[in-house]
């Protein structure tokens, strides 16, 4: 792929780069489906991608990989054959089909499908240069700037850690029911990492952006300024924190990436798979309360340019806005087109996949809660004891019941409604579908995060966005290390 593909091109892009025709993929998918199965896919990527990463002011690793394959999917009742190659021909294809059908046991009569070209319905990351052109000279230059203005910041900020990753990837899926969709998905990132040290005591501080943008998104107005001084400000602020409190407390989430709690401790659990399966915590629940009528979460993979945003999923759905809790009554899951099927529920184009290597599955695309009307000060000034959450960390999650232990990276003690001492080592404690339950004030401040969010299921990884508004939950187990 050495030139930048428009978002009308990648079906051409495909069939001239491979020999491939019209005719002979709908052959192929209509071949797939001939043995009584329910469904077939080819799942075409080429995938550029460019990093580089600086650690102690010199560039320590940088890397350019390249891609492509192919991988061919048949489903039958409740049970998925997929196979792939990275080698893509009419006869690796053929091959492929062979493999994927052994799920499929009856005969049928070969056929061939009439597929035809669809255009997305969506033009959400149009544009005029791809990141990955970025001269590579111009990226070592902003890591240089990034560890410079970090170390300038305070010179207690001993070492600067920051990477850039930059990608182009086109995907073509043609189905068996006709209809065949490409799509070219950018995508850009920038993590900066700052370890503070005073006095023996070592402390961390992060921060990023990116998104479905160029990469000069992160050269305007000096964008990434904005981020190193973050990742700074926490280290520093963490080398005064004192131990963070234990006990069953009032917390208060802040807007943005503290959405990251509700992606996985109520997100992953209004997937389709997992509620067809009955192994959710939320399974059977539809139409009833979950939560507090204050709350309301949607998925949507239609915003521009946010890193969660799809013109359509990966197989070929258009992406959309999925209301999933709507005044605490459980609305929607989110599904593919496996479990919406058997479940008899809408396509919300939430089918995604790592890679052509990789099987599609129900996953999130940018999931937030929306606004309410309390104002973040009144929140604030609503709490006589309690911890305000501004970042979090890693975090694990059942979802089978929903329970959740999440750390916070950034924390304080809020004392007779005021925000004040930073804590460190705090850590919050529940699950998801009680901790909506206790939420008893909702910010009118929503915000997305910055563009940095990165999902794992059963051993893929997707790019996805996260949000919320300033939110009180009352009642919550703070995990901390104060005596």
């Amino acid at each position: 792929m050495g030139e930048t593909l428009a978002p009308a091109e990648p079906v051409r892009f495909f069939l001239e780069r491979f020999g491939l025709t019209e005719n002979a993929l709908g052959e192929t998918v209509g071949n797939a489906v001939a043995r009584k199965a329910d469904y077939a896919d080819l799942y075409f990527e080429l995938s550029r991608t460019q990093t580089i990463g600086m650690e102690e002011s010199l560039v320590k690793s940088g890397g350019a990989h390249v891609s492509q394959g192919v991988g061919v999917r048949v489903v039958a009742g409740d049970k998925t054959g997929y196979a792939h190659s990275d080698d893509v021909s009419i006869e690796k294809l053929q091959l492929a089909t062979t493999a994927a059908q052994a799920i499929a046991h009856d005969s049928g009569e070969p056929k061939a499908v009439a597929v035809s070209r669809q255009r997305p319905q969506h033009d959400l990351y149009a544009l005029a240069n791809a990141p990955v052109d970025t001269p590579l000279a111009g990226e070592v230059d902003l890591l240089s700037k990034i560890d410079v203005a970090a170390r300038r910041y305070d010179p207690r900020i001993k070492n600067v850690i920051a990477s850039i990753a930059v990608q182009e990837k086109a995907v073509l899926v043609v189905n068996s029911d006709g209809s065949m969709v490409g799509d070219v998905q950018p995508l850009v990132r920038l993590n900066i990492n700052c370890i503070a040290e005073e006095n023996g005591q070592r402390q961390h501080g992060s921060a990023g952006t990116g998104g479905r943008v160029e990469y000069s998104f992160l050269l305007e107005g000096d964008r990434w300024l904005r981020f190193v001084e973050q990742a700074a400000e926490q280290a520093l602020r963490n080398l005064h924190a004192t131990p963070a409190p234990a006990g069953t407390m009032t917390v208060v989430l802040g807007p943005g990436w503290p959405g990251v709690l509700l992606h996985e401790a109520i997100g992953h659990g209004l997937e389709g798979d997992f509620n067809r399966k009955k192994t959710s915590a939320f399974s059977d629940l539809m139409g009833k309360p979950v939560a507090s009528p204050l709350v309301t979460v949607v998925d949507d993979g239609t915003l521009p340019n946010r890193r969660g945003s799809l013109n359509v999923d990966d197989e070929g759905t258009p992406t959309g806005r999925t209301v999933l809790i709507e005044k605490g009554i459980l609305r929607g899951y989110l599904q593919d087109r496996l479990n919406a099927r058997l479940m008899r529920m809408p396509l919300t184009g939430n089918g995604r996949r790592e890679s052509f290597a990789h099987i599609p599955m129900p996953r999130m695309t940018n999931t937030f809660m929306l606004a309410g009307d309390s104002t973040p000060d009144e929140i604030i000034r609503s709490v006589d004891r309690g911890l305000y959450a501004a970042y979090f960390g890693g975090g694990q999650v059942d979802i089978t019941n929903g329970k959740f232990v999440f750390s916070a990276s950034e924390a304080y003690l809020i004392e007779d409604g005021k925000l004040t001492r930073p804590v460190k080592g705090a850590t919050l404690i529940g699950d998801g579908p009680e901790a909506l339950k206790r939420v008893s004030m909702v910010g009118n401040d929503l915000a997305l995060d910055e563009g940095i969010g990165t999902c794992g299921k059963d051993g893929q990884s997707v790019p996805v966005g996260v949000g919320m508004p300033t939110v009180r939950i009352d009642g919550l187990t703070v995990g901390g290390t104060a005596a």
